[in-house]
């Protein structure tokens, strides 16, 4: 079932997750609505703070982009990463290993608003997949540009918090535009 996707305003986007510590049928529906909501709102991942659930879970799928490629080396032989996907990520921890990049980047929780953003070019990831098995694997390209920009909700920090001081500046009517919308839109429930 489709999820909302709340939007920039809400608190919950500044929650840290809660750690998950097992895989319940709860936690199966929620990752199951999560890729549909993800896929009906055409993004690449969609973190639980996003959908109102303050937990450490993602979800992550970047097949079809075809202009921004992603890269996947799985004990460190290079792999498909379109075969890895979709890729749930539970209680994920995530090492740079790669120099930083700047790239485009957006989010459902801020519509129509984008900003180049410098982040590690490869990351090492240790997470569980949907079934609480513990997993690695180094991303490179959009695809450790998506785990970065997803794990960064889990622990509270928004795409914003990124952007350099000329961009934030430039998109701060913007921003504050949504704030207020996001915050008229809860006043009147």
């Amino acid at each position: 079932m489709p999820l909302p996707v709340v939007q920039y305003g809400e608190p919950v986007l500044r929650k840290k997750g809660a750690r998950i510590e097992s895989v319940t049928p709860e936690v199966t529906r929620l990752i199951a609505d999560m890729f549909e909501t993800m896929r009906l709102e055409r993004g690449v991942g969609l973190a639980a703070q996003q959908v109102g659930h303050a937990l450490q879970l993602t979800v992550i799928d970047v097949r079809g982009v075809k202009d921004r490629p992603s890269q996947l080396w799985i004990s460190g032989q290079p792999a498909d990463a379109e075969a890895f996907m979709p890729l749930v990520l539970i209680n994920p921890q995530v090492t740079p290993a790669g120099p930083p990049v700047k790239g485009p980047e957006g989010c459902l929780s801020f519509p129509e608003i984008y900003a180049d953003i410098e982040r590690p070019g490869e990351v090492d990831v240790t997470a569980w997949n949907d079934r609480g098995e513990p997993f690695t694997f180094r991303a490179g390209g959009l695809l450790a540009r998506a785990v970065q920009h997803e794990v960064d909700h889990l622990n509270g920090i928004l795409f914003i918090d990124r952007m350099d001081s000329t961009t934030r500046r430039e998109l701060k009517p913007e921003i504050e535009a949504l704030q207020a919308a996001t915050r008229a839109a809860k006043a009147s429930r």
